[in-house]
């Protein structure tokens, strides 16, 4: 699947040698000078995606002699790989699970830390010839939920304007496919199955750009980097309509659909691989200017105070 990537970026990424699949257990240490080599394995959400890569580029601007490898296989997939010890880092737009993906880790002997980078809130967009302003909860579950009948948005109630439902939504190895199946239809991985699903969040967008009356949902930063393409629907959990923005997500207004992101890292790696521990100091200390420069919402200064005690614990092995 292609990611559309702005020229300057893209030539700053191929400059510093970040690639966007693939992994390496390469444990260089530190080389001269005080710049760390080696490689750092990170894959997971798509939505970290972006996070993970601005703070790539920057850790590897400093540290030319390192390599950090970015992957999107989504929450799930991140969570396989590092489950079976083939990566470094984990992106998860959601927390592991308890159930499913703990007791693999357990069996393989993979302890982790959990770190907070960022906030998202999930976006409900449509193609703008679809004029939707605001969908209530009751309303999105009508039409996402396992076995829906609605064949038409006007099925969902006044107001709605007419058009072949057309839907676009994450995988399920996505970790926006479980937030929002749990939070909006009320248990995880309950879905309706005819939509076409990805888990990349540009096929989502794409998707819905090029059909008139195309709805997805996806992390909010492929809304923001692509807002002129798209039209913004509100969401209504009782309290009336509210849009996702930076504002709305920091706060908690924006309901039910705001959530962390976090990238969990291998504690093992982050103790024998000083590129590894390098790389997340950067990526915490440093949270605010990649989550900006990746569009996504950075943390609260509360937040990000938690986050650096939370690394601070996992570093000292507390």
């Amino acid at each position: 699947m292609n990611i559309k990537i702005a020229p300057a970026i893209l030539a700053g990424l191929l400059a510093l040698g970040i690639t966007a699949c693939g992994s390496s257990n390469d444990s260089s240490t530190t080389s001269g000078g005080g710049d760390v080599s080696g490689t750092v394995a990170v894959d997971g959400s798509s939505t970290v995606f972006p996070f993970a890569q601005a703070a790539a580029e920057g850790f590897q601007s400093e540290n030319p002699n390192a390599k950090v490898t970015v992957g999107e296989a989504g929450t799930g997939g991140g969570f396989e790989k590092f489950c079976a010890g083939e990566i470094d880092v984990a992106d998860a737009s959601r927390p592991i699970d308890d159930k499913e993906e703990v007791p693999v880790c357990k069996e393989n002997g993979i302890k982790y830390a959990s770190i907070q980078v960022a906030n998202d809130g999930v976006a409900i967009v449509t193609n703008p010839d679809l004029k939707i302003g605001c969908l209530k909860v009751d309303q999105l579950k009508q039409l996402w939920e396992k076995g829906s009948k609605v064949t038409n948005y006007d099925q969902l109630g006044s107001g709605i304007p007419s058009g072949k439902v057309s839907l676009y939504g994450p995988g399920t190895d996505s970790g926006t496919f479980d937030f929002f199946t749990e939070e909006i239809n009320g248990e995880k991985g309950d879905t309706r199955t005819d939509y076409q699903p990805s888990e990349d969040d540009n096929v989502l967008v794409q998707g819905v750009e090029g059909d008139k009356t195309g709805l997805a949902y996806f992390g909010f930063s492929y809304y923001e980097d692509n807002a002129d393409k798209l039209n913004l629907v509100a969401v209504d959990d009782g309290n009336g309509c509210v849009k996702p923005s930076v504002e709305t997500i920091q706060g908690g207004t924006y309901k039910p659909l705001s959530r962390p992101l976090y990238m969990y890292v291998n504690t093992a790696a982050l103790k024998d691989k000083p590129q590894v521990k390098a790389f997340i100091d950067y990526a915490v200390a440093n949270a605010e200017e990649s989550a900006t420069t990746a569009k996504i919402v950075p943390m609260t200064s509360e937040q990000a105070t938690q986050a650096k005690d939370d690394l601070a614990k996992a570093e000292s092995g507390s």
